[in-house]
């Protein structure tokens, strides 16, 4: 039997692991076997960026930092979970990937 590989990545955990919870009951709820939410590494995204933008005065810095959560669902592939997976409201921040394996 197919599995669904579901790849989720948001800046906002909370929102995320919101998502995750809605692809959970839709899994309990059509009895579709399911492995994860597994957390796979942050990706951190930094930035160093000089404060005076003509090179004089002193040397001061601005550092920004934003952190990419990911989660990782495996699920089996069945026609009527995926159709709930497909109507699940997902905001803005989040990305979803869904890739089908054999």
């Amino acid at each position: 039997m197919q599995k669904a590989r579901i790849k989720i990545s948001s800046t906002d955990t909370k929102k995320l692991n919101e998502v995750c919870e809605q692809i959970i009951t839709i899994a309990k709820r059509t009895g579709v076997t399911l492995h994860g939410p597994i957390p796979l590494p942050t990706k951190k995204l930094k930035m160093t960026i000089r404060k005076s933008p003509d090179g004089e005065g002193t040397a001061t810095f601005d550092r920004w930092e934003m952190r990419v959560h990911k989660r990782l669902i495996d699920m089996q592939a069945d026609e009527r979970a995926l159709r709930q997976l497909m109507r699940v409201q997902v905001p803005e921040e989040v990305a979803i990937e869904i890739e089908m394996k054999t």
